[in-house]
């Protein structure tokens, strides 16, 4: 009997990881929301470390799988009041509502897509500054620097525009 794959046939088993490379591939980029690959081999729009911020589209399933994140096992409809995502992060400022009016506050969050899905990280590892007491609400360089450093990889250009309209 011949062994297609394992350690005995080395070109089997490149053909295996290829395979499973090809399909692993594929099935993200249909639970993905497109960020697999296509069909040229290159990355979708908005998938690549190397592309702009961009807002995902209402009722894509990026969007869904950002706001999933932040709901957890609540029950809860957001307002979106900004939305960024660059490659595995995204920055997201959400207002809570029930029956189309504010029942919270809401506020800023970072997420960052691991393995499974959307993570929502900890804001507070990030010291605060006293020179900006708003902090992720109103995020100064200082802060973005400061998160930067606290996750590296942490793209720039998904943080809001400063609300004094300086960067």
């Amino acid at each position: 009997m011949v062994r297609l794959f394992g350690a005995r046939n080395p070109a089997g088993l490149r053909l295996f990881y290829a395979l499973l490379t090809f399909l692993l591939a594929i099935s993200a980029s249909a639970l993905g929301g497109g960020r697999g690959l296509k069909a040229s081999g290159a990355q979708a729009t908005g998938g690549g470390s190397d592309s702009k911020a961009y807002t995902p589209a209402a009722g894509s399933p990026e969007r869904k799988a950002i706001m999933d994140a932040l709901r957890g096992d609540q029950k809860v409809v957001f307002k979106i009041n900004y939305l960024k995502v660059h490659g595995d992060w995204a920055w997201a400022d959400v207002t809570p509502l029930e029956n189309g009016k504010a029942v919270a506050e809401g506020g800023a969050n970072l997420l960052h897509k691991q393995n499974d899905g959307w993570k929502v990280m900890d804001l507070s590892v990030i010291p605060e500054d006293p020179d900006n007491p708003m902090g992720p609400d109103d995020p100064d360089p200082k802060f973005v620097k400061a998160a930067q450093k606290a996750f590296p990889g942490l793209p720039a250009d998904i943080f809001p525009p400063r609300k004094g309209g300086r960067r």
